[in-house]
């Protein structure tokens, strides 16, 4: 009889439930947890990811191309072009090289077309010229002059020559007469036209009215 008791309360003790422990909680805890990222979610983090490193490429690329334009830098003041109401035409600039580079010009348009080197008349100078530039009469078709005078200071004036560019010093200031630019008629008086400087980096548009010589 004793060992019939025994026996069954033994039973009974397998079939019950004993409580769990912390580990086998925290196990069950975790094999139940099916949550993860859903595509969307890690799509937009790709994106934002993708976006982001774009953006600091853009940013660097636009800090090297900002900072070398800023080393160079001209002013074109003083524009004027005036006719003689014949068949002279002539265009005067001073260009002021106000960067932290010498400059190389590679080429002049007035009004769209390219002057050819042996039609400029320039002078470099150091000097601070605050009077207007001034019509300089021709000697012919073919020659401005030697020099011209600019708040009582006379410059003497180089012809260019064709195939060789320029060259501007950082810090110095360029007298600029062009002789006979092209598509400047007598018709042009009163009417706007634009000049245009090139150089090896940039170009610096400038607009004025064609005047009458006289």
């Amino acid at each position: 009889m004793c060992s019939a008791v025994l026996h069954t309360n033994y039973l009974i003790l397998l079939k019950a439930k004993l409580p769990p422990t912390n580990g086998e909680k925290k196990m069950k805890s975790l094999l139940k947890n099916k949550k993860g990222l859903s595509t969307v979610v890690t799509t937009l983090i790709i994106l934002v990811v993708s976006v982001l490193l774009a953006g600091v490429v853009t940013f660097y690329a636009i800090n090297v191309t900002t900072t070398r334009v800023e080393e160079e830098n001209i002013q074109v003041y003083k524009l004027h072009t005036w006719h003689n109401g014949s068949s002279i035409s002539e265009t005067a600039f001073l260009i002021i090289n106000t960067g932290g580079r010498d400059l190389v010009l590679d080429k002049i348009n007035v009004r769209g077309q390219e002057c050819a080197w042996n039609t400029v008349w320039y002078n470099k100078t150091t000097d601070t010229i605050n009077a207007d530039l001034s019509y300089v009469a021709p000697t012919n078709s073919t020659f401005l002059a030697s020099s011209v005078t600019i708040d009582s200071t006379s410059y003497s004036l180089t012809q260019g020559t064709s195939g060789n560019d320029l060259i501007l010093k950082s810090g110095y200031s360029m007298i600029v007469y062009i002789l006979n630019p092209d598509h400047i008629s007598v018709n042009d008086i009163g009417v706007t036209v634009g000049i245009t400087v090139f150089t090896a980096n940039a170009q610096y548009y400038k607009e004025s009215n064609v005047e009458a010589s006289s």
